[in-house]
């Protein structure tokens, strides 16, 4: 049986949208609006402001004006506009789907049209508009991108695709050197609760998730090193960061600026209020930008509070009296989110045949390859043995705490110990350490850096550069 409009062949449904915004346009603009209308750039940017700050009879002059005009680069001024207006004119999506010829019906939509098209450029007037937006909500948003810091050539992302994630600089605020308290006493900790752990030469330390999500980051010494634990709630990654970079004299200090870009957070130094990309540790303007800086990400495992303390009886943990009032109750945080299989800003999903959106998945970048292995592979304590390029790993892990540590085998194989800190491999049995697998010949392999993160993020960061497995090699 056929279906409705099978018997249209050379019709698809673009077509039918571009129809109907066709039809639209005329009767909202008229038909003499398809015609482009040559505007100089000091009207476009009185325009493209009336699209944000002006009355209702400025707005709809302008969105006639830019749409006759015919110049998709007014577009991501019309995006800006369906965020910040209360109430989105059916002018504004026909105006959209003119310059775009994509049915974009509200801002999530046209935020993923708008990161699929980085080859339309704003025209100039975007970035004064957009400035004042955000400095209107928080003067302090001009310490990242004021002045010059914004231009295109003095950041390595799209302004148009940083968004404001709802907050004010540092309303996320961060734990630095928080006070930690005994095992023992802690006492505000279900077993189940999960942490962060982190071992650096010998000192152990715990960090609860229903306590971070809070927080997003902490700035620490641990084991004489100084690191940053960077959180984004958004895309599920925690990543431990070395904070000692070359050429500085004084470890960088890390802080969530309230921005987010393609719904990951955008974090700053706070010695030099450049802005940088938490998934890769990299500044992306401010006076860093450029510099070659990357940071190093140093193992950490997420376990169950049982399981780590088990693990490590002398382990230091986050106190919950933190200095600020959260409600930092067992699986308060961030609940709806994390049990959605929506996301909660924009960003563009790719492939989702083998693993979904906001699927877990251990991920490790090195020797110029990446790798993601999807957290189920990993059910009931699973052992992987397998290569990231050309060095062998072997990892080990449990799904339903979402724990997996990485090796450098060196060739060697392994499989599933009769211990969870166990495997079996030659000679014996190895004990898995937080910083080696140690062998029972006192022969170590070291410990891999990697992380746990939702597919999305992993995948629109790295996307083909990437290899995703796709079952037990």
């Amino acid at each position: 049986m056929k279906r409705r409009f099978d018997w249209y062949p050379k019709l698809d449904r673009r077509a039918f949208v571009n129809a109907g915004l066709l039809a639209g346009a005329i009767l909202l603009f008229g038909a003499s609006s398809l015609l482009a209308a040559p505007l100089n750039d000091k009207a476009v940017g009185e325009f493209s402001r009336d699209l944000l700050f002006g009355s209702a009879s400025e707005r709809s002059v302008a969105i006639k004006a830019l749409a006759q005009r015919g110049n998709a680069d007014v577009v991501a001024s019309f995006i800006l506009a369906m965020r910040y207006r209360r109430r989105i004119e059916r002018d504004i999506e026909v105006a959209l789907g003119l310059l775009t010829g994509a049915e974009l019906i509200d801002w999530h939509e046209a935020m993923i049209w708008q990161e699929a098209h980085p080859e339309i450029k704003p025209h100039p007037s975007y970035r004064d508009v957009k400035l004042e937006v955000l400095r209107n909500i928080d003067s302090e948003f001009m310490r990242f991108l004021g002045g010059d810091k914004s231009l295109p050539e003095n950041m390595d992302i799209r302004l148009e695709e940083i968004t404001w994630g709802g907050v004010r600089v540092d309303g996320i605020p961060s734990l630095d050197n928080p006070k930690l308290i005994e095992a023992s006493g802690a006492d505000y900790l279900l077993p189940t609760d999960l942490v962060f752990g982190v071992a650096i030469n010998g000192d152990v330390r715990a960090y609860p998730l229903r306590i971070m999500g809070w927080h997003e980051m902490f700035n620490e010494v641990i084991g004489g090193v100084p690191v940053a634990l960077a959180y984004c709630t958004l895309c599920g990654a925690g990543i431990l960061f070395e904070t000692q970079v070359e050429g500085r004299d004084e470890p960088l200090v890390f802080g969530s600026s309230g921005f987010l870009y393609r719904s990951n957070k955008l974090m700053f130094d706070r010695a030099t209020d450049s802005l940088w990309n938490q998934f890769t540790g990299e500044p992306v303007s401010g006076e860093l930008h450029g510099s070659g800086i990357k940071l190093k990400i140093r193992p950490v495992a997420i376990t169950s509070w049982e399981r780590w303390s088990d693990l490590h009886p002398e382990t230091k943990v986050l106190n919950v009296k933190t200095g600020f009032y959260r409600d930092y109750g067992s699986g308060v945080v961030y609940n709806d989110y994390f049990s959605s299989p929506d996301l909660m800003f924009p960003a563009f999903v790719g492939d989702e045949s083998r693993v979904r959106r906001k699927d877990y998945v251990f991920g490790m970048r090195d020797f110029g390859v990446a790798k993601a292995w999807p957290v189920d592979l990993f059910e009931g304590g699973a052992v992987i043995n397998d290569t990231l390029g050309d060095k062998p790993l072997v990892l080990a892990g449990d799904a339903a705490t979402r724990t997996v540590r990485a090796y450098y085998s060196e060739g060697l194989i392994f499989k599933k110990g009769d211990k969870e800190d166990e495997l079996k491999g030659p000679d014996g049995t190895w004990h898995m350490g937080e910083d080696a697998l140690l062998g029972p010949d006192g022969r170590k392999l070291a410990r891999a850096p990697g992380h746990i993160a939702f597919w999305f993020a992993w995948d629109g960061y790295l996307g083909a550069a990437s290899e995703l497995v796709a079952a037990k090699p």
